[in-house]
């Protein structure tokens, strides 16, 4: 079965859950319906993280399950000519944790049959890019740098991916 898509034409919707008029910036699309912040959120405010960098390795989005055989494919992560000064002792890291940003997320659903198993659950239960977040994060195997760009071995992403942060795997 197909996943019907919810496109949004108009420059202000309302919400679904409270009918307060939104602009479509601040509505998120749960189930297909359209559902504000203010529901979701309460009254946190948003915050502002800016990419470090960005994934390149030809892999595309696809409309299938989580695909195991990304788990071998080798990345690049370009990383802002700024970003350099911070990589002091990262070549000697066999191992790190990407963290980055799902670009190309679809809409989010309450409950799915999860990829790997087929069991039903919710998105925290689950490595489904479609999540309110946008986060995700990887290990991956550090197989080489030159200069700011990091070559990985494992990393779940794909082309053109926001990297937000490198950390030490522990």
């Amino acid at each position: 079965m197909e996943e019907k898509k919810v496109k949004i034409t108009k420059k202000t919707c309302h919400c679904a859950d409270c009918n307060a008029v939104c602009k479509n910036d601040e509505l998120f699309i749960i189930d297909n319906r359209q559902v504000c912040g203010v529901c979701l959120f309460g009254d946190v405010p948003p915050i502002m993280i800016y990419p470090i960098g960005i994934v390149n390795n030809g892999l595309e989005r696809e409309n299938k399950q989580f695909r195991k055989e990304r788990i071998d494919s080798i990345s690049q992560i370009e990383l802002l000519p700024s970003q350099k000064k911070f990589m002091s002792g990262l070549e000697e890291e066999p191992e790190i944790t990407i963290v980055y940003y799902l670009h190309k997320s679809y809409s989010v659903k309450t409950l799915f049959n999860r990829g790997l198993d087929g069991k039903r659950v919710g998105v925290f239960a689950s490595r489904t890019p479609d999540r309110l977040s946008k986060i995700a994060i990887q290990d991956v195997y550090l197989l080489d740098i030159k200069d700011t760009t990091l070559i990985v071995k494992g990393l779940d992403a794909i082309n053109g991916t926001p990297v937000l942060d490198i950390k030490l795997k522990i």
